[in-house]
């Protein structure tokens, strides 16, 4: 098992901060750590007796660039650093921010792609993208790979979408989040607002998540309760269904449903609703969860609907038109492509591709065009999840649920239909083609 972690130095050290950042215009990176609280700080009272840019130790440290890397050095993790700014350097990211709790050894790590979006946006946000929860003893560093790919997509997202923030994503290495004990919900929310990142509840974590923060923080969309809009599984799966009625017509030159056969893969947050769309637009499904009950549901509520169901390790190799993934991404990878029998793969799920770069994902994209596979780049379809959480964001009590829907409706099926259309006449894959329409916005 990997144990190298950039959490190890902090928490031998007696620090709770580390910066990373890098410059891909000048390839040139440095470091920050730092001890800026006390131990025993009371994170419930965050907010009310001190704020992010209180003093909140007397025995501070501040360790520079050369400083940090001897630290680093000093417990045999100069490779592993490299590393980390080798991944930086290859997906032209700004950096990450860690903090560190030792109280609960829990690693809050923002994962920040780029800026450039927020950094003139004129509100106190400069990033957004979900916040996810890993197990502590997963892999430090595929847990550091996913947050970047997640928060290099949500940067083409908030293009493609027209949101004016910067993308990244937070990820946190803990056990599961207490909404009764304050002092957990106090140092999210801290770590959020130190970074200055509008988020979500994503993978691993509860929605209720965002209504217990909210006593703490704005940074945070609403969550399921107190919400005019509802949770944004719903819009996310609006989203992938609009933009799927477009790529169906150019893939089978139908303008319905009926009669094909859509995988769905995953019936949680957005896989439920977008089985549910599906069966409204005349598909036949064929499903797989972890969860029997979910299936249950899903049948039960449409009992006279043609839907299969097959065990989760099986749904890759089914016989269906469409392939929809809304589960955890980074499963597409050579050999599964090779035994796909879907002509069409378009879903809600994030990073789908198993890749580390662009490179590494227009390559399997070309992999699927070559056996006359349609693929998309996920975040030029599933942006209804993040155009929600910004409707909430901007707007609060006062969002209007059916204008959101109807604008994402709108965005994401003439967002398809012209990357469609353009691809096809470049003679390059869609995905190609997505990330060449909107890398000019962030890349400047």
């Amino acid at each position: 098992m990997d144990t190298r972690s950039l959490y190890t130095p902090l928490k031998e050290e007696g620090l709770t901060t580390l910066l990373i950042r890098y410059d891909w215009k000048t390839d040139k990176g440095y470091m920050y750590a730092a001890k800026e609280w006390d131990p025993d700080i009371k994170w419930s009272d965050y907010g009310k007796t001190f704020y992010t840019q209180s003093l909140l130790t007397e025995d501070d440290v501040r360790l520079g660039n050369r400083e940090t890397r001897a630290l680093y050095e000093k417990y045999g993790l100069t490779d592993y650093v490299e590393e980390i700014f080798g991944l930086l350097r290859g997906g032209r990211f700004f950096g990450l921010d860690c903090y560190y709790n030792s109280q609960k050894d829990w690693r809050f790590t923002a994962n920040l792609h780029n800026y450039v979006l927020g950094h003139n946006n004129k509100e106190q946000s400069i990033y957004t993208g979900g916040i996810r929860r890993h197990e502590k003893d997963e892999p430090e560093i595929d847990v550091i790979i996913d947050g970047l790919n997640l928060g290099r997509a949500q940067s083409h997202k908030n293009v493609a979408s027209g949101i004016p923030y910067g993308g990244g994503k937070i990820t946190v290495m803990a056990e599961q989040v207490d909404l009764e004990n304050k002092d957990e919900i106090g140092f999210l929310s801290y770590a959020l607002d130190r970074c200055r990142f509008f988020t979500g509840p994503d993978m691993n974590y509860p929605v209720e998540l965002a209504d217990a923060m909210n006593e703490y923080t704005s940074m945070i969309c609403a969550g399921m309760k107190n919400n005019p809009i509802g949770p944004s599984g719903g819009p996310t799966a609006w989203g992938v269904t609009a933009a799927m009625k477009e790529a169906v017509k150019f893939k089978f030159k139908k303008d319905t449903m009926k009669g094909l056969k859509v995988a769905v893969m995953g019936l949680g947050a957005v896989g439920f609703p977008q089985a549910e769309y599906l069966l409204a637009e005349g598909a036949e499904l064929v499903v797989c969860d972890m969860n029997p009950d979910v299936i249950k549901k899903l049948k039960d509520k449409h009992p006279e609907a043609k839907i299969d169901v097959v065990d989760v390790k099986d749904i890759l190799t089914v016989d269906a038109d469409i392939l929809c993934p809304c589960a955890i991404g980074g499963f597409i990878t050579e050999e599964v492509i090779d035994n796909f029998k879907f002509r069409m793969v378009f879903g809600a799920g994030n990073n789908q591709l198993h890749a580390k770069n662009k490179e590494e994902e227009i390559a399997l994209a070309e992999r699927m065009a070559a056996r006359d596979i349609l693929y998309q780049e996920c975040w030029v379809q599933n942006i209804g999840g993040v155009m929600c959480g910004t409707e909430l964001h901007l707007y609060g009590e006062k969002a209007d649920k059916d204008a959101l829907l109807d604008k994402i409706e709108k965005v994401c099926s003439e967002k398809t239909r012209i990357n469609l259309k353009e691809a096809a006449e470049l003679g390059i894959t869609p995905t190609e083609n997505a990330y060449r329409s909107v890398e000019n916005r962030i890349y400047i």
